[in-house]
């Protein structure tokens, strides 16, 4: 059984200007900490200013060195930007940990599996994998690393939708359906030389996401050095709308699952990291790799 961990320092990271309850959770956070743990840390609390902010905030919290605890107070792409802050980091005694205050929230309702003030008091960190997407040729290109998944096609367009639309359940679900029905696939060239067209390519390190929707049975491989490829390949908008009526009721069942994946992109696409939409240009090479049990956390 592995000794608890301590930490000398805890960085509670959270936008002040959230929607919603962020700062109020922060707070809240710090003072059950203060209370509940059996030793002195330095508990501060820690708002960004701007977007990006949390990667710097969270890559000088844990280039200090040593036991450090790292809290994202977010959603998912709260908690992308602190998990690759860390990880430029290079400390290898970083943890970090995230406490839902987002929309989806996959990461925190996939893997959680205490309280998180219980779990930080109680020290129990635990390893997980995680996806590192390169887009470029290898050795000088640029990489990111995703918490929970990374997806292309249909998973990104949705997510562009719902920006340009209003929040709400009904407006959002009108969104949904207006970029639904302009959506178009895309077409890849796999590093074997095979052409491909997907309506959707989601490389997954967790089971479910978009609150609803259930990828895999991959409940339990948080740490196998593998993540879950989920493909949607081109068909008509119907069969599209069965299989993700399947995905949000009982679950698009075992997914094949690899330590790596690669493909060019033949067009400029977009594709979606841990939330948040990024881009790529056409003919880049694209390649994910497992980080196997390379992100340090709790909760």
């Amino acid at each position: 059984m592995s000794t608890p961990r301590t930490f000398r320092s805890i960085a509670i990271i959270f936008n002040r200007n959230s929607t919603g309850d962020a700062p109020a959770l922060a707070g809240e956070l710090r003072t059950s900490l203060t209370a509940l743990l059996p030793y002195t840390a330095d508990i501060r609390l820690q708002p960004t200013n701007h977007a990006g902010h949390a990667v710097q905030l969270a890559r000088e919290a844990a280039a200090a060195g040593g036991d450090i605890l790292v809290v994202s107070v977010s959603g998912d792409g709260g908690y992308n930007e602190v998990v690759n802050g860390v990880m430029q980091a290079g400390n290898p005694d970083a943890v970090c940990a995230v406490m839902a205050a987002g929309n989806a929230n996959d990461h925190r309702r996939t893997t959680g599996t205490a309280p998180l003030e219980q779990a930080i008091a109680a020290g129990k960190v635990r390893r997980m994998d995680l996806l590192r997407i390169t887009t470029g040729e290898p050795g000088d290109a640029p990489h990111e690393y995703a918490h929970s998944y990374i997806g292309f096609g249909l998973t990104p367009v949705m997510a562009i939708g719902l920006e340009k639309g209003s929040k709400g359940a009904l407006k959002e679900t009108f969104s949904v359906v207006r970029t639904f029905s302009k959506f178009k696939p895309f077409e890849i060239l796999h590093t074997g030389g095979k052409r491909q067209k997907f309506d959707s390519l989601v490389l997954a390190n967790i089971a479910q996401m978009a609150k609803y929707a259930t990828l895999s049975e991959a409940d339990g491989k948080l740490a196998d050095g593998k993540f879950e490829v989920v493909i949607f390949p081109h068909r008509s908008k119907l069969r599209i709308l069965l299989t993700a009526l399947r995905a949000a009721t009982k679950g698009l069942g075992d997914q094949p699952s690899v330590s790596s994946y690669g493909f060019t992109t033949l067009k400029p696409i977009p594709y979606q990291i841990d939330g948040e939409v990024r881009s790529v240009d056409a003919d880049t090479l694209v390649t994910v790799h497992s980080a196997p049990a390379a992100l340090a956390t709790l909760g």
